[in-house]
């Protein structure tokens, strides 16, 4: 792996851009104070951005995200979470905790059955204009939704079309879902039929015996891999550039976030961004140097700071991979 070096001036004003983040109150002025200026997180022909799954664990409706979004100077996301909480999805139910009696069980799943049946009624019902109303949220502040998360591929055949159409009204290349034999089978013929995609994130399986992603893409020529680069390093210690560069033309984006190998004391920890592992600066460099169109987004998932918050972590994170590329 190689080290990062950055010269003086960049160190500088790394540092800040990192005070300026810290210092931001809760209401986001410093991001009011850019209404005039549309953001642009493209770096040397790399584009840099967040899925907003990072913002779990802050409010994250629309009108809140798109603020945590310019403190980064974000242009490009994939939309996780936000999209249906914001428009009013019926929630499901929250799992009683410790160990449940036959009944507490059974009336779990009742209610648990009675909130997918409203969540199906839900989709079928609303009307995507309530989804272009978001988009032009989204692209007034100059941001674009890249990609759309729906995980719909236990869902019904209808729920599945509702989540492409969707994906299409907010302007999407397509929708994600984790990467499952089962989901890749079913979702690219919808994706096919819709013209569209079926990006599919990975996780620990990576390192499963025998695992191969050309099983998973040639179900449809619509799969594609939303690698986590940081994910497979962690579960594997291997190079993550093996796989951008043998399946680039079938990767649209690709989730950032630095971890320990498997080898390390603490094996497969999310670390913040140049404290862990994973050779982010090697990806982003070849990236730059091929000029791939995949897009990079910041999955942050490590413990945040005391005094900090999810917003300012992904904006340090956004500094951190311009440092490398610029």
């Amino acid at each position: 792996m190689k080290d990062v070096k950055i010269s003086r001036r960049r160190f500088l004003g790394a540092a800040a851009a990192t005070a300026a983040v810290a210092a931001v109150p809760f209401d986001f002025s410093f991001a009011g104070g850019r209404k005039n200026k549309k953001p642009n997180s493209k770096v040397a022909g790399v584009q840099l951005g967040c899925t907003t799954y990072s913002y779990r664990l802050m409010p994250h409706k629309v009108d809140e995200v798109i603020p945590y979004l310019l403190l980064a100077g974000i242009n490009t996301i994939e939309l996780r979470l936000v999209a249906e909480e914001d428009l009013g999805i019926p929630q499901m139910p929250e799992r009683p905790r410790g160990d449940l009696t036959e009944k507490e069980k059974a009336d779990f799943a009742r209610s648990t059955d009675e909130a997918r049946e409203a969540q199906r009624k839900w989709r079928l019902s609303l009307p995507m204009s309530r989804y272009a109303n978001m988009r032009k949220k989204f692209n007034k502040a100059g941001i674009d939704v890249y990609i759309t998360k729906f995980a719909p591929s236990e869902w019904s055949d209808a729920e599945i079309d509702y989540a492409y159409n969707a994906a299409n009204v907010l302007g999407s290349i397509g929708i994600t879902d984790e990467l499952t034999d089962a989901a890749c089978k079913r979702l690219g013929k919808f994706a096919e039929r819709h013209h569209s995609l079926a990006m599919f994130h990975t996780h620990g399986q990576v390192a499963d015996p025998g695992f191969s992603f050309d099983k998973y893409l040639a179900y449809s020529p619509a799969n594609m891999l939303n690698l986590d680069a940081g994910h497979y390093f962690g579960a594997t210690g291997l190079h993550p550039n093996e796989v951008i560069i043998k399946y680039h033309n079938r990767m649209k984006s690709i989730h950032i976030k630095d971890k320990t190998g498997p080898k390390n004391a603490s094996p497969d920890t999310n670390m913040p961004f140049g404290k862990g592992e994973t050779p982010i600066a090697d990806i982003l460099l070849l990236l730059k140097k091929e000029k791939w169109p995949i897009h990079v987004d910041v999955e942050l998932e490590y413990p945040i700071p005391e005094g900090s918050d999810a917003a300012k972590e992904v904006a340090k994170c956004i500094e951190y991979m311009r440092n490398i590329l610029e």
